[in-house]
């Protein structure tokens, strides 16, 4: 694994005193990432996706390092999230908020010079009603649903929204878009089937660029990419591609302290409800993390965490504060009160982890909570 040499655990440079876990975040590493997909799509735009606080990592530190490799264009989910990144970011970065907005957020928005991503005729009619109570004409992005069923406008309402944009002086169309449900699986037909939708659409508004790859839709080709991609789970190290190896560079890693070591004979149960027996005599070692720390219930009896390369099942269900893995493989004495061992790492991947707990890399990158010492390198 390319950089994960360059996020060391904590003890070779400096350790917080009382932490009880460290999550490394190589902003270069982001920031090379952004970088790398940024000269994949050119001369077309990449704009950066930093929604759930930049899947967790902190949009206050990641946007200003994605800002300094050049990026222009940073998407987030709601609109509270644009309002926090807005003074992050210098006058030229452009927020667009994916969901549009709730009723009510209309007037801070345009005062704070953020761009919604307009998803129903309703959120158009609010947005254009802004623009004229403030006698000025304010930008929109309006994004169209070509087959995911979540957001955007539907196909039966484009022929409204032509009638509606032939008297739209209020409001600034910058881009249309549309989002990819299988673009980090190549050969699904779903992706194919949304490019004839979305061909369709830029034949009803010609006038408008569009905006459609996310992270996968990158990697299916110039077809997809318009004139502003969308790379989310990729610009923080993310497979972006099912099945295939991920050549972007790992951005985190994560080391958890041992609260407690212990012996235990055969047949002792282990965790609540006494999930686990011992099957023999084991030693075993409680680590300060658990599913309040963004490690899913679900690892207990699947998952494992590894110390020099040597792999430590979890044993027994996770706990909210604590998880419990089985060292017998290690020496006596390997493994003390403040020993770190490693979740995320050289011999662990994100993915890895996911694949553990049943879910997807992004699941565990945004529920990776604030309770780590957070080192950024």
């Amino acid at each position: 694994m390319d950089g994960v040499a360059r996020m060391s655990p904590a003890p070779a440079r400096q350790r917080q005193a009382g932490a009880t876990g460290y999550l490394t975040i190589d902003l270069a590493a982001i920031s090379g990432n952004y970088e790398a997909i940024a000269a994949t799509v050119a001369p077309v735009r990449a704009a950066a996706v930093v929604k759930a606080d930049a899947y967790g990592l902190g949009a206050d530190r990641v946007a200003p390092a994605l800002y300094r490799s050049g990026c222009r264009d940073f998407f987030v989910a709601q609109f509270a999230e644009a309002e926090s990144l807005r003074p992050q970011l210098e006058a030229d970065a452009r927020i667009y908020v994916l969901n549009g907005l709730q009723p009510g957020a209309e007037v801070a928005c345009a005062e704070a010079g953020i761009i919604p991503v307009l998803n129903s005729m309703e959120q158009y009619k609010r947005w254009k009603s802004t623009a004229l109570a403030q006698g000025r004409i304010l930008p929109a992005v309006l994004q169209f649903d070509t087959g995911m069923s979540r957001l955007g406008i539907p196909p039966e309402d484009r022929a409204a929204f032509a009638a509606e944009l032939a008297d739209a002086g209020a409001v600034e169309i910058l881009f249309i878009m549309s989002h990819l449900a299988s673009a980090d699986e190549p050969d699904n037909g779903q992706n194919t089937q949304q490019l004839a939708e979305m061909r369709k659409i830029t034949a009803e508004f010609p006038q408008f660029g569009v905006s459609f790859a996310n992270s996968g839709g990158v990697f299916l080709g110039s077809d997809y990419h318009g004139i502003l991609t969308r790379a989310g789970v990729a610009v923080y190290g993310g497979a972006q591609t099912a099945g295939k190896s991920n050549f972007l560079r790992p951005v985190v890693r994560l080391d958890v302290a041992v609260v407690q070591t212990r012996t235990v004979p055969p047949g002792t149960l282990i965790g609540y409800g006494g999930t686990h027996a011992a099957k023999a005599e084991m030693r075993l070692a409680t680590l300060a993390a658990g599913y309040a720390d963004g490690l899913p219930r679900c690892l207990g009896d699947r998952g494992a965490v590894y110390y020099a390369g040597v792999r430590l099942p979890i044993v027994g269900r996770v706990s909210m504060d604590s998880v419990t893995v089985d060292i017998t493989a290690l020496p006596q004495g390997t493994l003390s009160l403040g020993s770190l061992v490693e979740v995320i790492g050289p011999h662990q991947t994100l993915e890895d982890l996911a694949k553990s707990a049943g879910t997807i890399s992004y699941e565990i990158l945004t529920g990776l909570g604030h309770r780590y010492y957070r080192d950024y390198l």
